[in-house]
């Protein structure tokens, strides 16, 4: 018997069988037909959206959600949920569900445990969503009095959520209240946050005061929630994720002028390792020793990924993509472990229907889907066989 942990899709259609007496071999004939129906519609797929090869015998990819940021103040941020079962994508899921939007610009989303994480920015909440379901368990007001701590982004650790804010402040959220049970001092205007090697970096921007950037990292203790130390990086950093190797990859986006936005390799210590400085990176993901790197021109209006192995820290790709599926303006990138597919969302002209495309590691597309405005964020539901139960 095999028990499933995760989301269900149920059908609304249901079938009616009328009380009618007939012969013996007629019912036989009958139960036949709508067997043979009911297998037909249960097999039946679109053919140019082939549901993804699973590489691991106990988890199992259930669906994506996909975060659309939406426009600033026009307070239409959402989230799209693209269902592997019957490979169809609710582009309005949260609005659907729950009968409300989001709110206003939507910055970061993650699945921990059984609920999904929203970081709506504009409107300083953090929504609280049952993963299961979609349905929204609570909303956390993020403000200081009646001023707004403009969440940014965030990171889970051990029982608590860390929500970066652009007030100078980490939230920590109890993951079992639903509350906000501490904050924590970083520095100006944090903008990307991690959890990795027992404690959380922030990426202090200084974003909010422009053209005086910040260039720290401060790294705290999820125990004491306290920060111990602050290192120094480039200018106006911004995401920040670990590369399993004892290492931190980092974004520094520069002036947007004279001093470009780069990828660095810190070491645990703070120390720089090394700076890509063949390409302006605005995002990356990383999926076991490989960094997928993109960037995008606004000038050609022109989007591009770089893959790099994070071993050697050498380039190994300039261009990811190896079938030509054209990718206008990529706005978000991430890697999910059960299906070993890198997603990439396409914001195309950033003021309507995005789009989100699978692609295997060699760079071939896989399916594609529709989703709301600016997708940014990707948040996967995997559910778990687990057999002899």
């Amino acid at each position: 018997m095999m028990k499933f942990i995760g989301f269900l899709a149920m059908s609304k259609n249901r079938l009616s069988i009328r009380p009618v007496i007939e012969p013996f071999w007629q019912q036989c004939m009958v139960a036949m037909l709508l067997l043979l129906i009911m297998m037909h519609t249960s097999c039946r797929k679109d053919p140019d959206q082939p549901r993804p090869v699973l590489n691991d015998t106990t988890i199992y990819a259930a669906g994506i959600y996909v975060l659309n940021e939406g426009l600033f103040n026009q307070n239409n941020a959402g989230l799209t949920f693209f269902n592997f079962s019957d490979s169809t994508a609710e582009t309005d899921y949260f609005f659907n569900k729950n009968g409300r939007g989001l709110g206003d610009t939507g910055s970061d989303a993650c699945i921990y445990g059984s609920k999904l994480y929203i970081v709506v920015n504009v409107s300083s909440q953090l929504e609280v969503v049952d993963a299961a379901s979609g349905i929204s368990l609570s909303r956390i007001p993020l403000f200081n009095g009646s001023k707004p701590r403009q969440p940014r982004k965030i990171a889970p650790y051990g029982k608590y959520i860390f929500v970066c804010n652009f007030d100078n402040t980490v939230a920590v959220i109890d993951t079992a209240r639903l509350e906000v049970i501490s904050l924590i001092e970083a520095g100006r205007n944090p903008d990307g946050i991690t959890a990795a090697y027992g404690k959380i970096w922030v990426s202090n921007s200084g974003g909010l005061a422009f053209p005086a950037y910040d260039n720290t990292v401060s790294v705290i203790d999820p125990e004491t929630f306290t920060e111990v130390s602050r290192f120094t990086v480039g200018i106006n950093p911004y995401t920040i994720r670990p590369d399993g190797h004892g290492n931190l990859y980092l974004i520094s986006r520069g002036n947007y002028d004279d001093v470009k936005s780069r990828l660095q390799v810190l070491d645990a210590s703070g120390n720089l390792v090394k700076t890509f400085g063949e390409f302006e990176a605005l995002g990356f993901a990383i999926a076991g020793d490989t960094a997928y790197v993109y960037n995008y021109d606004w000038n050609s209006g022109k989007s591009s990924v770089m893959v790099i192995n994070t071993l050697t820290m050498q380039p190994e790709d300039t261009e990811f993509i190896k079938d030509g599926t054209p990718v206008r303006a990529v706005y978000g990138i991430a890697h999910d472990p059960a299906t070993d597919l890198i997603y990439i969302s396409d914001a195309l002209n950033f003021t309507g229907t995005g789009r989100v495309h699978a692609f295997d590691k060699a760079g071939n597309r896989q399916f594609s889907f529709n989703t709301g405005i600016n997708p940014s964020g990707f948040a996967f539901l995997h559910r778990m066989n687990i057999q002899g139960n």
